[in-house]
């Protein structure tokens, strides 16, 4: 088969993956080494796919041979799809082409399991060692890390990839047991364990000495797959919590369910993907990751899903109305971002700019803040919007209108952190 045609295949048997960024590491050109991760260049190169997922230009799957039955996956053995597989050499040699004529700045490398875990790592090993010790790429790399693979495989590709993942693909056991019948609770989770602890240590190795070789600098990350299984918007929060404190995840990725496949157990092949879901429970990550949010804050027993019509904060708000209205001349950091409309920069701004002048409404327009949300939460010097009373029911239908909801509307956006 020609390189082109696995290129084909292997790329778009990887669309699904949605975990693919570059945040959070520098490694800067070095003499003889080629690429960078600099903030300068930003990593991976992105685009935007027809779904509004953020996505690298070269995205590949080392195979998608796949031992496994994974029920909601387009590569499944069971499945009758084209087949192919890089070789180690192949991937190397087409990702630094791709780099030289600036086609792309990095990797994002996952695959299915060929034969088993350790195998498959192995490949994946082989590929990267080429790219990072033959062609001396200094580029951004993410590689998926496959659950059931040996700790020492585990080792050996955090010390060539910028950042690890291993997908936790369902948010309950029960689900995970049903549609992956291949795979445990424990397999996917003993490696998160092990990649944070070696991020740790290979801190305070670093401390120590300079020279030492960096595991896995980007940290690590993971997915689940929102809307093939029955799991509350509640549950799949609370995950989500779980795991950014108990194994430091950089980012929790969601992916709504796209019914490639027909199987009982699964949703129609008719059914759309929840894509307005999957971008409330984003806004909520944020939430989580910047604003002081707890997950048992947001959604609890008697209303365990997200408003469709609304987003978190603003539905948090309405929840409790009793700590409204805030002075924003006078209140505090971690009050001022639980404001709807107000995001963490006009936060800070607010901040510095009352220092030294009162601010007022027009003030705060010029700072960022989205008043068409935060005017009826806040007051400024002592005055309120009286247009409408601090009552859930007098509120909804103002908020509602005045929530962007791309999703709704013309087009696809990401969740910004300048205008929660």
């Amino acid at each position: 088969m020609e390189l082109l045609d696995k290129l084909t295949i292997l790329a778009d048997a990887a669309k699904y993956d949605a975990a693919c960024t570059s945040s959070g590491v520098r490694r800067g050109s070095r003499p003889g080494m080629i690429g960078n991760t600099s903030s300068s260049l930003a990593g991976c190169c992105h685009s935007f796919s027809a779904d509004g997922r953020c996505i690298t230009l070269l995205k590949v799957l080392m195979t998608n041979y796949c031992v496994y039955d994974c029920k909601y996956c387009v590569n499944r053995c069971t499945n009758d799809v084209p087949r192919a597989a890089f070789t180690p050499r192949e991937l190397a040699e087409l990702t630094i082409g791709f780099y030289r004529r600036n086609y792309i700045e990095g990797l994002f490398l996952s695959s299915g399991v060929v034969g088993s875990p350790d195998n498959t790592m192995e490949l994946m090993i082989r590929a990267l060692r080429i790219l990072r010790q033959e062609y001396r790429f200094n580029g951004y790399i993410h590689a998926k890390a496959i659950p059931g693979a040996s700790p020492e495989l585990v080792t050996q590709l955090g010390l060539l990839a910028d950042r690890l993942s291993v997908n936790i693909e369902m948010p309950s056991e029960a689900s995970l047991q049903t549609l992956c019948p291949n795979k445990t609770k424990s397999a996917i989770l003993r490696p998160m364990g092990q990649i944070r602890q070696e991020c740790m240590e290979n801190k305070e190795a670093l401390a120590k000495y300079r020279h030492a070789p960096t595991f896995a600098p980007a940290g690590q990350s993971t997915q689940m797959i929102v809307g093939a299984s029955g799991e509350s918007d509640r549950h799949i929060l609370r995950l989500s919590q779980s795991l950014y404190d108990r194994y430091r995840l950089k980012r929790v990725f969601f992916s709504a369910y796209v019914p490639v496949v027909e199987h009982a157990l699964l949703p129609s092949r008719d059914t759309k993907p929840p894509l307005l879901r999957e971008h409330r429970l984003y806004q909520a990550d944020w939430l989580l990751r910047f604003y002081g949010f707890r997950a048992e804050e947001l959604l609890d027993e008697d209303e365990p899903n997200f408003n469709p019509l609304l987003d978190p904060k603003c539905c948090w708000a309405l929840n409790h109305l009793e700590q409204f209205p805030v002075e924003v001349n006078t209140a505090d950091y971690e009050m001022l971002l639980r404001v709807p409309g107000i995001g963490v920069v006009s936060a800070k701004r607010i901040l510095v700019n009352r220092r030294v002048a009162s601010l007022g409404f027009d003030e705060l327009k010029r700072l960022g803040v989205v008043l068409k949300r935060a005017r009826y939460f806040i007051t400024c010097r002592g005055k309120r919007d009286t247009r409408l009373p601090l009552v859930p029911e007098k509120l909804l239908p103002s908020l509602t209108a005045a929530d962007r909801n791309p999703l709704q509307q013309s087009g696809y956006e990401q969740t910004s952190l300048f205008a929660v």
